[in-house]
């Protein structure tokens, strides 16, 4: 599956290309390419990398850092990164709270944040769900009381993702009560070293514990990292779900994923024939190549219409849906494809420095790793059944 360029999006592709086969580490490739969990110091070494070639923040304005690039030279990005299994860009600095301080900051915020997000002095989470508030975030409770020039924050975040990592933490807060749920949620950015907070590791099914619980207690937040209006934290959280879930969608990785797994389906025998020619697996194979392309045409729409300072919901939520649907779908046929390789479950087997027996080819060590974990993919950034109602609200103008 492949898009036809024009001769100047080609030579951007090589380009690419290029930059990756003389700059990406393969040990970080490999990695990625098994699955394997990547260090704090490696994340940071990638992005380094990106940055000092100016690529790390390619979709911010050129002012702040960003390339000037078009929806398709990002698109080429992304799409020719996933296939190179270079590290993903961790999204939580570069592409959540970065976007927000660039339209609703103020002038000190971006000043002092934006140059800190692209050098890498800080690592961001974020607080937005909450054992009481997931999908239906509004309902959230965290509260901040301001005292003077501070605020004091009480409450409890879950399922916050590499939150053991992070220095910063943009945060949604309660400030006022009563009328509307959503009119008294206030947007906070959150020093983590703050006395008061602790963080908890969850374990999740895939046996990964990338996610956790966050406990802020009596934690004193400067007014001065309020971003934008007291009370109207909503509209600022709304215009960062529509990036967060556009990136979910993770149309490059799934075309990754899927030409994987082509070679696999090509490769492995059924019945003495390669299960590319099983009539079932490969009806459902090209299903999702014709979804997938699809998707990929949506992703485009939805980008483009982002780009130019849109935030569309709908369509964010259309792809999000479809993007994790996809992507599941992939998973489901490989470890098909894996058949009996991928019944054992020995996580510690998929990563570096395993001396036990062999697991299977070296292509299925991933896929039951990979199957589990991507099972979140349809339920964070607003579960897929949430989505379907915004949809339904913002089509009808409910």
């Amino acid at each position: 599956m492949d898009l036809t360029y024009s001769a100047s999006e080609e030579a951007f592709r090589s380009e690419v290309r290029a930059f990756l086969a003389a700059h990406l580490p393969q040990r970080l490739s490999d990695k990625v390419r098994k699955d394997q969990h990547l260090t704090r110091a490696e994340q940071e070494e990638w992005h380094a990398i990106l940055q000092t070639r100016g690529w790390l923040a390619n979709h911010w304005p050129v002012d702040w850092g960003g390339t000037g690039w078009t929806v398709m030279e990002r698109f080429i990005f992304e799409t020719e990164t996933a296939l190179a299994h270079a590290p993903r860009i961790l999204p939580f600095g570069v592409s959540m709270i970065g976007p927000v301080l660039l339209k609703y900051g103020s002038e000190a915020q971006k000043r002092h944040w934006l140059p800190r997000i692209l050098n890498g002095t800080d690592w961001w989470c974020q607080g937005y769900s909450e054992p009481g508030a997931g999908s239906d975030l509004a309902s959230l409770t965290t509260s901040a009381v301001r005292e003077g020039d501070v605020y004091i924050v009480n409450g409890q975040k879950t399922w916050t993702t590499l939150a053991q990592h992070a220095t910063m933490m943009f945060c949604l807060v309660r400030t006022a009560t009563g009328g509307k749920r959503q009119d008294g949620i206030s947007f906070l950015l959150i020093d983590m070293a703050s006395p008061g907070i602790e963080v908890r590791p969850i374990k999740l099914l895939s046996g990964d514990c990338e996610v956790n619980a966050v406990f802020l207690t009596n934690v004193r937040v400067p007014v001065a990292n309020l971003v934008g209006e007291e009370n109207r934290g909503w509209t600022y959280a709304k215009y960062l779900l529509t990036y967060e879930r556009t990136n979910i969608a993770g149309v490059g990785a799934s075309m990754a994923a899927l030409d994987e797994l082509r070679a696999i389906a090509r490769s492995r025998q059924r019945h003495g024939r390669p299960l590319a020619e099983d009539p079932q697996f490969a009806a459902r194979l090209a299903r999702t190549e014709i979804e997938l392309e699809n998707m990929q045409t949506t992703n485009l729409r939805v980008l483009v219409e982002a780009g130019a300072g849109a935030a569309p919901v709908a369509e964010s939520s259309m792809l999000k849906i479809r993007g994790t649907e996809i992507r599941q779908q992939i998973d489901d046929l490989t470890r098909r494809a894996a058949g009996v390789h991928a019944r054992p479950w020995l996580p510690e087997a998929f990563e570096g420095g395993w001396n036990g027996a062999p697991v299977g080819p070296d292509w299925a060590g991933p896929v039951a790793t990979r199957y589990f974990n991507d099972r979140k993919l349809s339920i964070f950034g607003g579960s897929n059944e949430v989505q379907r109602e915004i949809i339904t609200k913002a089509i009808l103008e409910l």
